[in-house]
This record gives structure tokens, sequence and C-alpha cells, in this order.
């Protein structure tokens, strides 16, 4: 076996083996009594199933049309990353983050150190040597795969994932990380949308066999991109307004009972006991008069 096939065969093994181990989790967790809830399940499901249609069947056609390759990297690097990052929660990762090598890389999920990972990848690859050599190298296609759902994760992380954030991360900073998220990639958008120079000059002849100009193959490409950026930044921006106004609600909720029931309760304890998830329990705790 060569090794470009040798990489191939492992590049689409390593998403089912991260699969099965989340499966493991999960059914372990159940039997404990502490099962993952099924959208939860159904998000990192239909996640994977991203990942492999990305690497399967787009692939070849993703070799063939930039327009093609921009769909492959939009799948791998925000649709199939944002839905397993929903389907993660803090019990399924613990094993995991038990590991000494995991625990010391938490770092990377900082909301600046993700963001900034993520840009800069989404970049290095979009530059033409490399988006070209992947044309020519398995080993580094595969690399490229990797690179998307690696960082793609990191960047969800800090809006959607159960690791704790920075006290500064509240609701006015994931706005200015969404901003953040999209204003980059915006840039590249226009950029192949606009300009009348082919970047990727590899691709021109395989856009062409496919009857598609090779500068409408790159401007399409870009579209692709700015409609996706559009679209995710509309769900992300309406997701923080909406949570801001549940969170309010709840935590004036909490500060009206605390005072029925003669609780002591500030405003921030409760703001921050709402944005943790666990204004329920504080709820209880009111009630029972703690």
């Amino acid at each position: 076996m060569s090794f470009d096939a040798f990489t191939e065969i492992a590049g689409a093994i390593a998403p089912l083996v991260l699969a099965a181990a989340c499966l493991i989790r999960a059914h372990t967790l159940e039997k404990e009594g502490r099962p993952v809830p099924v959208w939860r399940r159904l998000c990192f499901g239909v996640g994977m199933v991203v990942i492999l249609l990305a690497v399967g069947p787009l692939d070849g056609k993703a070799e063939e049309l930039v327009l093609a390759h921009m769909g492959q990297h939009i799948l791998l690097a925000d649709v199939a990353t944002l839905l397993l990052v929903f389907g993660l929660t803090g019990p399924i990762m613990q094993p995991l983050l038990r590991n000494r090598l995991a625990h010391a890389l938490r770092f990377l999920t900082h909301p600046v150190v993700a963001i900034s990972l993520f840009t800069v990848n989404l970049f290095l690859w979009h530059s033409p040597p490399l988006y070209q050599a992947v044309l020519e190298s398995v080993p580094l296609h595969e690399a490229e795969h990797l690179s998307f759902i690696a960082t793609g994760i990191l960047l969800w992380m800090p809006l959607f994932g159960p690791l704790p954030k920075p006290a500064w991360f509240g609701k006015g900073a994931h706005v200015i990380y969404t901003v953040g998220i999209w204003l980059p990639a915006m840039v590249l958008a226009n950029v192949l949308m606009w300009s009348d120079s082919v970047f990727y000059p590899d691709y021109s002849a395989s856009a062409t066999a496919n009857g598609i100009d090779p500068i409408a193959d790159q401007s399409t490409a870009g579209a692709i991109l700015m409609g996706e950026c559009m679209l995710m930044a509309l769900a992300i921006f309406a997701w923080v307004f909406l949570r801001w106004a549940r969170e309010d609600v709840e935590r004036q909720n909490l500060l009206d009972l605390a005072y029925a029931e003669g609780v002591p309760l500030t405003s921030e304890r409760a703001a921050r006991a709402v944005a943790a998830g666990r204004g329920e329990e504080l709820r209880r705790r009111i009630e029972s008069g703690g």
C-alpha cells in the first residue's frame, strides 16, 4: 500500500474513531444515569455525516472546481464543527480532559487564541501555493481537512462549548467575537468575487472541462463564502440577543424569588449563575432557604 493510499484511508477512518469514542462515552453516561440529551447526540451524528460527505462524494469535484473546494472547506470548518461542538458536553469530554496533554492544551479554546488560529488557518490554506499544492499531495490534502476540523472546533468552543470561559467573555464579547469571525472571511470572499485575475491557475483546465470559466468559478467560490458568512453571522447574532433576553428574564425572576423568600442575592451572583446554566440550581437553593 502506498503512503498516499494509507493517508487517505487514515483520514477517512479518523472521524469514525472519534464518533465511536463519543458513542461509547454517551452509552457509559446513560448507564450512570447521566444521559446525553437526544438533540446533542443528533447534532454530533449529523456533524459526522457532514464530514464524511465532504471528504467522500464532494472530494472529487473539490479537485476540479474552486467553488466545490470552497464548499468543502465550509462544510468542514463551519457546519460540521459547529454540529460537533453542539454535541459535546462536559461529561462527554471529562475523560479527555483528565489526560495531561489535553488538559495542557485547553488554552487553545481561549477566545483570542481560538479565533486567531482559525483566521490564520483560513488564509494559509487559501493562499495560491497551498490551495494548489493539495491537488498533488494526498497527505497535504488530508492535513488541510484535519486543520479545518480542528480549528473549526476551537472556533466554536468559546461560543457553544462546555468548557469554562474567561469572565470577560460575556454577551457583548460574543458579538465582537462573531464580527471577528465574519470580517476576515468577508475580506477573502470579496477578493475572490471581484478579482479579474485567476489566483488558482491549476484549476483552470478542469473548470473549463466542466463548462465553467475559471474567473466565474473563482467568483462563485467567493459568493458561496460570502453567503455562508452572512447566514452564519445573522444566526449567531440572533442567538446572542435571544440568549441575552432570556438570561435577563431568568436573572430578574431569581432576584424576585430571593426577595420574596427573604434570601440575600445580588444581581451579579444571579447573572453569573444564569450565564453558567445554573439558574435552576440556584432557584432550588433559594426555595429551600439556602
